[in-house]
């Protein structure tokens, strides 16, 4: 059976992105750095999260950002408040970075400081629960969030995202009270797409959850070939 033209287009793309995402990914390793790509639907809750991490993490590890939205700096200028290298990518009318974007954020950004004093390179996708999933950029884990605010179906209905997350942070837990969502469901219904996930409900307002956060981005850091066993189960209401 002959392949439609559509399909065969899109194994070629995602076949050549996977290369660009193979050499920065090698890049990444010659350097001793852990890449995070980080994921979701817009006002889930990403630069808010880095934000807190950036706070808690740097300078005790030396981190970097690529951060990508379809136009304007203002996540990226928010993040450079905390001293570190920000680089922006406008994708334009693209729903998500792919590696050769990525691959000329790591051009500029060593253009501001010498990699290889990097641990953690931190990449905000474009918000979008669909393509970022399917376009690898060299990253040793991908995060995704999910809010409360967002309903208990959403990794039924983008089972992609879910399944390609090694780690799940569901965000705003302090909105829960006041949403109808189900914490508990949120959870089986990850599950049944992913095993393996890690599960991780944290309220950036609040902080509760950032403590599992930050030792889950260090446990990457000092072991990226081995995702970490920390969890925490939702509790009910």
């Amino acid at each position: 059976m002959h392949q439609t033209f559509d399909a065969a287009l899109e194994i070629n793309l995602l076949h050549a992105n996977q290369q660009g995402a193979d050499q920065n990914r090698a890049h990444f390793d010659q350097w001793g750095i852990t890449c995070l790509n980080l994921m979701s639907s817009p006002g889930a809750g990403k630069t808010v999260l880095l934000e807190r991490t950036l706070a808690a993490l740097h300078p005790e590890l030396q981190i970097a950002v690529i951060e990508g939205d379809m136009t304007t700096e203002l996540d990226a200028d928010r993040l450079r408040q905390y001293g570190v290298p920000v680089i922006a990518i406008n994708t334009g009318r693209s729903c998500h970075l792919d590696s050769r974007m990525v691959a000329g954020g790591l051009h500029q950004l060593t253009h501001k400081v010498d990699p290889t004093s990097l641990d953690l390179v931190l990449v905000e996708n474009v918000g979008n629960l669909v393509c970022p999933a399917e376009f690898e950029v060299g990253e040793h884990a991908k995060v995704a969030l999910l809010s409360v605010t967002e309903g208990d179906d959403k990794p039924l209905k983008y089972p992609i995202m879910f399944r390609e997350a090694d780690c799940l942070l569901v965000t705003k837990l302090d909105l829960a009270p006041y949403v109808d969502v189900d914490l508990e469901r949120i959870a089986a219904n990850v599950r049944q797409i992913n095993p393996e996930i890690v599960l991780i409900p944290v309220s950036a307002k609040t902080g509760v959850g950032l403590d599992i956060w930050f030792d889950w981005v260090r446990t990457q850091v000092t072991r990226p070939d081995k995702l970490s066993v920390v969890t925490q189960e939702f509790s009910g209401r």
